[in-house]
């Protein structure tokens, strides 16, 4: 689930098309660093009232873990990937070659396993959007979260609160050879970013 406040005059259906082929690039990235058949897809995209879109996306209190990363600083946003503790554990042990563990802290090697199947993510999208904006974008080295989904997702949200009421979700689901998968990627753009996707759509030929 890829999700972007909104706030401008750009429509859903013109970010359809820019983030189906995000999807289709990270899909492609993420069968070469998984040698395994996932595939993402976008199910949809509409719009979620800002101050219940914790619930209405199901992340409450359970813990997750989470990818962060922020884009620039002026032009940019953050992105954060998401994995409840099952999901994320299968998915390290399958990277790292071994058995899931069952519980515990996770080791460094689970950390940077995630992390960048994390990069991996943000660089097909920040690379859709950098072709779409004509704009270089350059996301930070991606930082690991073990926390409650809703509180990071609060402070993520809290910078725009005051500026919008409302959010435009992408959809994107991640399936494994069939079977779908519990992840959650999570992108909020900057005004400025969200103002630059909006020429670059008035532009377009």
């Amino acid at each position: 689930m890829t999700l972007l406040c909104r706030e401008s005059h750009i429509t859903c259906g013109d970010l359809r098309g820019l983030f189906a082929a995000a999807t289709r690039e990270a899909s492609e990235a993420m069968r070469r660093w998984t040698n395994s058949p996932i595939e993402l897809t976008l199910d949809e995209v509409r719009e979620l009232p800002l101050e219940d879109a914790c619930g209405r996306l199901g992340v409450g209190d359970e813990h997750f873990a989470m990818v962060a990363h922020t884009i620039d600083d002026v032009v940019g946003g953050t992105l954060v990937l998401m994995f409840d503790k099952d999901n994320g554990r299968r998915l390290a042990a399958s990277l790292l070659g071994k058995g899931s563990q069952n519980g515990g802290g996770w080791s460094e090697m689970e950390i940077s396993a995630l992390t960048e199947t994390g990069n991996i993510l943000s660089c097909a999208y920040v690379n859709a959007i950098t072709r779409l904006i004509d704009r270089r974008l350059v996301p930070s080295v991606p930082y690991f979260v073990s926390d409650y989904g809703a509180s990071v997702l609060q402070q993520a949200f809290a910078a725009h609160a005051s500026l919008r009421d409302a959010m435009l979700v992408c959809r994107t689901g991640f399936h494994h050879a069939g079977d779908e998968l519990s992840w959650l990627l999570i992108f909020i753009p900057t005004i400025a970013l969200r103002e630059a996707m909006e020429d670059a759509f008035v532009h377009l030929p």
